[in-house]
């Protein structure tokens, strides 16, 4: 054991006079394996880093919500030219089938609105996201409320004048969110009254944040525009009950929603149940891919970093020869030679991989630092990024080791001469 950690300090040593010896060599040979490792666990973190961001923004969303709208979230069969002229999805089916449809735990009709400007006083904030919906919305979709309440359903039927405002609108009316509570804001040209901010979201995946949002009772923009307004995306959202056979539960939906709107056996269905976790598991074959192609761009660097290696050791062994001749003249085995040049090429690649490591975790803190989004560089990727340095280290060496064990003493003395 101690001629092993002998032998690792001395190729440490040697890998170390490397470095200062041949400076400009050393570099450019380890410059590969930097980029490689670099590549690959910048990629890693990356992707890591969005899908822990989309779980996140998912965490409080039911993978079994429905979407039941006249769009589709993924590819579709169907004729774009047939598709846009399905029709949209009403508020006398919301409420039929919230009569009728069993299994359902919580039901909302939510509007897909444009943006409008909100002002307060003198103080404007423009462009903000408007949610026109029911009173369950906020437990199908996990809104976390900072200060104050979701409107209830006696608000949300009579179509009240009251507003949620998100965390960064609450910010730019006023000096704080918490002032915010109770003051009259105006949208729409109507007068709303704030009784609840949203906490602080951040950076979404999913278009805008929650925090440049503002969710206002659905009836209120019913009665002001009416039914019918090009503008306006009306979806119903469905929570089934935990354990629920999901297959049969859309086949119910289905059934009762033709059977309303009186499609014939032979039409087909002129809407779309879009599932949550239909939409996750695209997202999630997104990532894969994202990691495959980030692999394969990596690999080639990391193939350029193991010939830099390998050209590294054998000028090493070339420059060491004449000690070599002198090592096994005084008794020192193949394997000590052999395990020696490893140790040194594992050493010089694990050099440059912790380089490749540290400009990761440096350019991670400064685009957490600089944008909303934590970018996240785990311990386990760190390991692989290590690991992986250390396994180019020892396949590039490999060759030189056995060529330099191999050498015959006398024959590696007088040539060194």
């Amino acid at each position: 054991m101690l001629l092993y950690l002998r032998l690792l300090k001395e190729s440490f040593s040697f890998a170390m006079n490397a470095l200062r010896n041949n400076k400009l060599r050393t570099f450019l040979s380890l410059l590969g394996v930097t980029i490689g490792i670099f590549s690959i666990i910048a990629v890693l973190a990356a992707v890591d880093s969005l899908d822990q961001k989309i779980k996140a923004d998912l965490g409080d969303l039911d993978k079994n919500t429905i979407y039941l709208m006249r769009f589709s979230f993924g590819p579709s069969e169907i004729p774009r030219w047939k598709r846009e002229q399905f029709p949209d999805v009403t508020f006398e089916e919301f409420d039929y089938l919230k009569k009728s449809l069993n299994g359902v735990d919580k039901m909302a009709f939510n509007l897909f609105a444009g943006n409008e400007n909100i002002k307060f006083e003198e103080r404007t904030v423009s462009s903000v996201r408007v949610t026109p919906t029911t009173d369950e919305f906020d437990a199908i979709d996990g809104i976390k409320i900072e200060y104050g309440r979701f409107f209830n359903e006696s608000e949300s039927n009579s179509g009240t004048a009251v507003v949620i405002l998100g965390y960064e609108v609450a910010n730019g009316l006023f000096d704080s969110a918490e002032q915010a509570m109770g003051k009259k804001i105006r949208m729409y040209g109507k007068r709303f009254t704030v009784i609840g901010v949203t906490e602080k979201q951040g950076f979404s995946t999913f278009g805008d944040s929650r925090d440049n949002a503002v969710f206002i009772p659905m009836n209120f923009i019913r009665r002001l525009y009416g039914e019918n307004n090009e503008n306006i995306t009306p979806a119903i959202l469905i929570k089934p009950e935990k354990g629920i056979d999901m297959e049969a539960f859309k086949g119910e939906i289905t059934q009762k929603l033709r059977n309303y709107r009186g499609l014939k056996s032979s039409e087909i269905d002129n809407f779309f149940i879009n599932v949550l976790s239909g939409f996750t598991d695209m997202i999630d074959n997104i990532v894969g891919q994202m990691n495959v192609v980030g692999w394969i761009i990596s690999g080639f660097s990391l193939l350029v970093g193991g010939f830099g290696i390998a050209n590294i050791m054998f000028v090493s062994v070339k420059e060491r020869t004449n000690l070599i001749g002198i090592q096994k003249s005084l008794g020192a085995k193949n394997r000590f030679i052999l395990f020696q040049f490893l140790f040194e090429a594992v050493i010089l690649s694990v050099i440059g991989g912790i380089i490749g490591l540290v400009m990761v975790w440096l350019i991670a803190m400064i685009m957490t630092s600089v944008l909303d989004f934590e970018f996240i560089l785990s311990f386990g990727n760190m390991m692989l990024g290590a690991g992986l340095a250390g396994i180019i280290g020892l396949i590039a060496g490999i060759i030189p080791a056995i060529s330099a064990s191999k050498l015959d003493p006398v024959e590696a003395i007088r040539s060194g001469m």
